[in-house]
């Protein structure tokens, strides 16, 4: 058989993320801040979109023109008894439509708009965001921590709910007894908490005041003795250059004061500040929850965070008949599909996150009604079954989407907690708990045989946890510890 070039036609199907399609991923995991700068950019580049700045303009537009289509997503949903399965029925209302435009027109109805014209569900994609990279903030650092400090959801919870009152120089601001009200907690377990914030890198951090602050430093430095502890207690006195009075109150000459002083002016009086200023804005929450009079739980997206934008099918139709090229007519075909595509995202963004926001509530109607104590493990793959959704995309919804509640503001993540399996099919064990167990084992190993990666994980098998041996190396690697030769040579070296 001779071999000669030729020319061959093949059919076959492949995965193309179109521009569409990203834009819908991009959309589903925006901050409520994120997305209005977003359809900013999008207002300025695309003609055919227009802004509604309230209802008595948008009625306006309306009346003036009937070929003009507004959509304005209002979604609430109202629970019944907060422990019974499936309690929370959905309403949706349309306050704009026009059956002019088809392709706005169905929103609120049961039409799933997170399929793309090709057919390809963005649940099946890998988010994008992980290919993103961002200098790491003062408010990741601590909850990177946070992770690895606590092991029960209650407890992260409440330190994550602590973490959200850090500020830019590294100071707890939040109101201790507040705090333990709206959690509904114990004054105590609040302080226990705020005592191991306290013990996160960078040191110093999470102090609720300068002597704390500074108090945490030299305990570090073993140099926290009661003449330096009279002397962080009187920081006023010090300010005045009052030295006499110090000297006599810290019972020491003035050699050994000078020499103090020295150690105080070389202490950071503002440990965050080693991450940089973040620009810090108020939280608005996506998510309102309130207690109906009935005693049924109302969940109910804020409207105020939703952009209320249209497609100006008039506009449309007057410059398409002034389009003599083809390129000006391609072009105003594109404006007016991406504007019909971004509204269509919009709409699938807040269905989407009020099915997650609902499912939250439902689960954890105890933490609602009794607090904290009552929290229950969550993890992602348990809601996206419930709302029939890939975990990525409840992931992307839980991230920077935040849910007023009774007893406070929180992210939605806050109420999950990954899971590793269970060797003989039992509940899962949070990754939390494993990295706590991971670091036990290192801690009480012998020196001269430390343990490798898969001896741990032969370790955990035996008590039931089904790990991966390069789960083990990531959670060791993220708590700092180094490998079992590094650790070998350290500890006989």
């Amino acid at each position: 058989m001779a071999i000669a070039p030729r020319m061959e036609m093949k059919q076959g199907q492949s995965l193309v993320m179109t521009p569409q399609l990203q834009q819908a991923i991009k959309i589903l995991q925006f901050s409520s801040v994120e997305l209005s700068e977003y359809i900013e950019q999008e207002l300025e580049r695309n003609p055919m979109l227009e802004r509604v700045e309230d209802e008595n303009s948008s009625d306006e537009t309306s009346t003036d023109n009937n070929e003009s289509s507004v959509s304005e997503i209002s979604i609430s949903e109202d629970s019944g008894d907060p422990n019974a399965e499936g309690s929370i029925d959905a309403s949706y209302e349309d306050l704009y439509s026009d059956a002019d435009m088809p392709a706005v027109e169905a929103i609120g109805s049961t039409i799933d708009w997170s399929k793309s014209g090709d057919g390809r569900h963005y649940d099946d994609l890998e988010g994008i965001e992980n290919t993103l990279s961002c200098e790491i903030s003062l408010h990741d650092h601590l909850e990177a921590q946070a992770a690895l400090a606590f092991d029960n959801p209650q407890d992260k919870l409440i330190a994550a709910y602590l973490i959200d009152f850090v500020d830019d120089g590294g100071y707890l601001r939040a109101d201790c007894e507040e705090a333990a009200t709206n959690l509904g907690v114990s004054n105590e377990k609040i302080e226990e908490i705020v005592q191991i914030l306290q013990g996160f890198d960078p040191v110093g951090i999470c102090a609720r005041n300068v002597e704390e602050c500074l108090a945490a430093q030299l305990k570090e430095k073993d140099r926290f003795d009661p003449a330096m502890q009279k002397l962080v207690e009187n920081l006023e006195l010090l300010a005045k250059r009052d030295l006499r009075q110090l000297c006599n109150i810290c019972e020491v000459d003035g050699e050994d004061m000078a020499q103090m002083i020295s150690e105080i002016r070389a202490l950071t009086p503002k440990p965050g500040a080693a991450f940089g200023n973040s620009v810090t804005s108020a939280i608005v929450p996506d998510v309102y929850v309130r207690e109906a009079p009935n005693g049924m739980w109302v969940v109910e997206l804020n409207t105020d965070t939703l952009p209320k934008i249209l497609v100006n099918n008039a506009y449309c139709e007057t410059v398409s008949r002034n389009a003599r090229t083809e390129d000006e007519k391609s072009y105003i075909t594109e404006c007016q599909n991406d504007a019909s595509w971004l509204v269509k995202s919009l709409d699938q963004r807040a269905r989407t996150i009020l099915k997650v926001a609902k499912e939250i509530v439902r689960r954890q109607d105890g933490f609602l009604t009794y607090g904290v104590s009552h929290l229950r493990p969550l993890v992602l793959k348990d809601v996206a079954q419930i709302i029939e959704m890939h975990e990525s995309t409840v992931s992307r919804v839980t991230s920077n989407k935040y849910i007023a509640t009774p007893r406070g503001t929180f992210e939605l993540k806050y109420f999950f907690s990954t899971a590793i399996n269970s060797s003989y099919g039992y509940e899962s064990h949070s990754s939390e708990a494993v990295r706590h167990q991971i670091k036990s084992l290192i801690d009480d190993e012998k020196p001269i045989a430390p343990l490798s990666d898969d001896a741990i994980v032969d370790i955990l098998k035996e008590t039931g946890i089904d790990i991966a041996r390069r789960t083990v190396a990531k959670y060791r690697e993220a708590m700092r510890i180094p490998s079992s030769v590094q650790r070998r040579r350290a500890k006989l070296g």
